[in-house]
């Protein structure tokens, strides 16, 4: 970098004029609203992200790494014999390590969405789009497939000059050896997403043998085909126009939230200068002008213009900014993790970082506190075992030989557990009741893990001890796994005795 740093024309002639939030263009007569044309214009440019290294780029590698190895192993690890976790849509089970969910436990997933959701809304308040910037899936893989382009295509100019020069031999190959590698990525993201859902392992198989099933071949290449075309093509027309979280983060940062922040009274008025004047005394700010902060922002966006929703807090402009005030031999940190009031009332990080702990922040966290322990005390209280009993609507009650007045009911019995039960079922609620399967007649049932049975039973009492009527009656499944654990379930329901 040369020693010197020039910006635009009026600042590399003098001091230019002090600092002031960029106006609103006016609407030109009988044409366009100017926003109107700019956003157009903006959509129709190609933005060219310069790479820059620094310890955010650092972190964003990281969670690279992190998030990848985490989409891409999960699926492969095994868990007593099956897939740790795995989406059964079929058999209608989530199978999540050592619990199996039944559809009977969507309360579960739905408390799940609601710690994320909480989760988000923390995060947010204290650091803004923090997920959007190193661990959301559009950010995470538009970075790989930009790390891809920089190796084939090379650095920002280079891309920039490749795309301007007519087509021809050289240009193709370097396009089609891009799309190669962006299409090979997205075929194995897509493989391993439909791999949450239907075993991996066999997925892989009929991926070779060419016998995967219509729907399995569809959901793969749709989701292969949108991160070729969201992280290839669309990339931060995402994050600006379709991601609704950018449109509410609004409301949940307020001047305290920690965000990616232009100190603009150190840093105006700005302009070019040499690295031999005391700009001081000339009477400019920090900032060099040199644009490199708009040059690696992935979305394109001037983030000297102030906080826009666009910025998703990846931290690229920090870096870069470091870099140019070390060569400079200015102070770190003219952009910077800090909130709005640090920038104006002159707070110190330290400072900035205790105001953190604020009502909202608090809130959240005490309400996310008590949903993770509710969740927590709920999973450790769950039975293996679930009896839903569903009376026999077509032989309400009759008698018998033998004096006695029959009911008949179906027991749906679930074992939510990975080990085989052995269940003894029995009534209580009127003299003399006694309970029998229908197919074999006594009052054991055995049910495989994760597995449910559909078992048909009878309940009788002597007629002559009973009343015309409904009775209420309970009915006790005690369940006995293999390791000499014991599971009670009671069900109520209903005896019916005819008059």
């Amino acid at each position: 970098m040369s020693s010197e740093f020039h910006g635009d024309p009026e600042g590399a002639a003098g001091v230019p004029p002090a600092w002031q939030p960029p106006e609103m263009p006016k609407r030109a007569a009988g044409g366009a609203s100017p926003q109107v044309e700019v956003a157009l214009a903006d959509v129709r440019s190609k933005i060219y992200p310069r790479s820059v290294s620094g310890i955010f780029a650092r972190w964003r590698i990281v969670m690279v790494y992190v998030t990848q190895i985490i989409f891409y192993g999960l699926p492969w690890l095994q868990w007593g014999g099956r897939q740790a976790v795995l989406f059964d849509l079929g058999a209608r089970k989530f199978y999540l390590f050592g619990m199996v969910l039944w559809p009977q436990d969507v309360v579960y997933l739905a408390v799940l969405l609601v710690v994320s959701a909480f989760s988000l809304f923390l995060f947010t308040a204290m650091a803004g789009r923090l997920f959007c910037g190193y661990a959301c899936p559009q950010t995470v893989y538009t970075e790989i497939f930009m790390w891809v382009e920089r190796k084939i295509e090379g650095d920002r100019l280079a891309r920039i000059r490749l795309d301007e020069q007519p087509w021809g031999w050289r240009k193709l190959r370097v396009k089609a050896a891009k799309h190669f590698v962006w299409i090979a990525i997205a075929l194995w993201t897509g493989f391993t997403f439909i791999g949450y859902f239907s075993p991996i392992r066999e997925l892989g198989a009929g991926l070779l043998a060419v016998s995967l099933g219509p729907w399995q071949w569809f959901w793969m290449l749709f989701y292969a085909f949108a991160t070729w075309g969201n992280a290839g093509f669309m990339r931060e027309a995402v994050c600006k126009y379709m991601c609704p979280y950018a449109r509410f983060q609004s409301v949940m940062v307020d001047d305290d939230t920690f965000v990616v922040t232009y100190d603009h009274v150190r840093g105006e008025p700005r302009g070019g200068r040499s690295r031999r004047i005391d700009h001081k005394e000339a009477g400019m700010g920090d900032c060099v002008d040199c644009s490199l902060c708009v040059q690696v922002c992935p979305t394109g966006i001037d983030i000297r213009d102030g906080l826009q929703y666009m910025c998703i807090g990846c931290g690229a402009c920090v870096d870069a900014c470091d870099q140019v005030m070390e060569k400079m031999h200015y102070d770190k940190g003219l952009i910077r993790y800090t909130s709005g009031r640090a920038i104006v009332d002159r707070l110190t990080q330290s400072q900035a970082r205790r105001r953190l702990m604020r009502p909202r922040v608090l809130a959240y966290i005490a309400l996310l506190g008590l949903i993770v322990i509710g969740f927590a005390v709920s999973l450790a209280l769950r039975t293996t075992l679930r009896v839903d009993v569903i009376r026999d609507r077509g032989a309400l009650g009759r008698e018998v030989a033998g004096g006695l007045i029959e009911n008949v009911y179906r027991l749906q019995i679930i074992n939510t557990g990975e080990n085989p039960l052995e269940i003894k079922l029995s009534v209580s609620g009127l003299s003399e009741l006694s309970i029998a399967t229908v197919d074999r007649g006594g009052d054991h049932v055995h049910v495989e893990g994760s597995s449910n049975r559909l078992v048909p039973v009878l309940v009788r009492a002597p007629a002559a001890d009973v009343t015309p009527g409904l009775h209420e009656i309970n009915m006790l499944a005690v369940a006995r796994s293999p390791d000499g654990k014991e599971v009670v379930v009671t069900e109520k329901s209903s005896f019916f005795v005819p008059r």
